[in-house]
């Protein structure tokens, strides 16, 4: 089809994440990427179940933060015809994202 971008959907996890305002729209002509920012699944879900409706998202973007039982819920809602993928990063890079999380307070103290 002419004209048609292809549409994708990134989904990261932030503790003071508000998808009302942590949001945005990167437009190629032949790509359309929308990001937004969640604080919890039930947030992950709706922006799922909006974005597929309303925009048509071929694909699903999710940061490393999201659990397998996340990404089924997720891949439940988006539907059969929307690709769900998660970045993932090796030892070394989880080691690295993860010291910046705790120094900036992104997991509670016990």
């Amino acid at each position: 089809m002419v004209g048609t971008a292809f549409k994708a959907l990134f989904l990261a996890h932030a503790p003071d994440g508000d998808p009302k305002k942590n949001r945005c729209v990167i437009e190629t002509g032949k790509y359309k990427l929308f990001v937004v920012v969640v604080k919890n699944q039930e947030q992950a879900l709706e922006e799922t179940k909006n974005h597929v409706k309303k925009e048509g998202i071929h694909s699903i973007l999710l940061c490393p933060g999201f659990t397998h039982k996340n990404i089924a819920e997720i891949q439940e809602t988006a539907g059969e015809k929307v690709g769900v993928y998660v970045a993932r990063g090796d030892s070394p890079s989880n080691q690295i994202a993860m010291q910046v999380m705790q120094k900036e307070g992104w997991f509670p103290q016990k």
